[in-house]
């Protein structure tokens, strides 16, 4: 059976006058709970399962790339911002010190780089390139407190006291995570997009 109804240009639809009974057998058929809170939360859990299951996550050679290209992009950023300061002040821009003035510049530049690409655009000019991005396995989108401890702590345990030898792990993890993403519970993920 079907009821004709028109819509503003003169033209005529069918539809089955069954239609919410339909919809209703079927959810009643897949065991929704008829509470609206509860249907939500069951939707949201299947729709994060196939989310997960389409979830390709960037291996160790994609990664290691975008990193080259990343500091490619933070040298540069360093020659046109510090060198020249270090130069109109005639400080000198050799000293391989620890905490020599030169060490310090151009570790804000780099730490800078990474935690506000990462926050504000979920992936750095090198994972742009490769189409990678930073994903939270346990937020929707990356808060402050994940990015910095991924970016500034977890990678400054990794560069200085581990010498980036936790990057082998992105090898080995089923979600490809270096030992900066375990701290944070991130993971690099292949962009839909592309």
């Amino acid at each position: 059976m079907t009821v004709n109804q028109s819509n503003h240009s003169g033209m005529h639809q069918s539809e089955p006058e069954q239609g919410g009974a339909d919809l209703e057998n079927t959810l009643k058929e897949r065991d929704f709970p008829n509470n609206e809170e509860n249907f939500v939360d069951q939707i949201t859990a299947v729709t994060e399962e196939k989310i997960q299951e389409k979830t390709i996550y960037a291996g160790f050679w994609l990664r290691f790339w975008a990193y080259l290209i990343d500091l490619v992009v933070v040298m540069s950023l360093d020659s046109l911002l510090i060198k020249p300061i270090f130069r109109a002040f005639n400080i000198s821009q050799y000293d391989l010190a620890v905490f020599s003035p030169i060490t310090i510049g151009s570790a804000v530049v780099f730490y800078l780089y990474f935690v506000l690409m990462t926050k504000f655009l979920g992936q750095t000019l090198g994972k742009m390139v490769l189409g990678l991005k930073v994903v939270s396995l346990k937020e929707g989108s990356l808060s402050w407190g994940t990015v910095i401890f991924r970016e500034l702590i977890g990678r400054f345990i990794v560069r200085t006291l581990l010498y980036g030898i936790s990057y082998i792990l992105v090898g080995i993890f089923p979600k490809k995570q270096g030992l900066h993403d375990l701290f944070a519970d991130t993971s690099v993920v292949l962009e839909k997009k592309r």
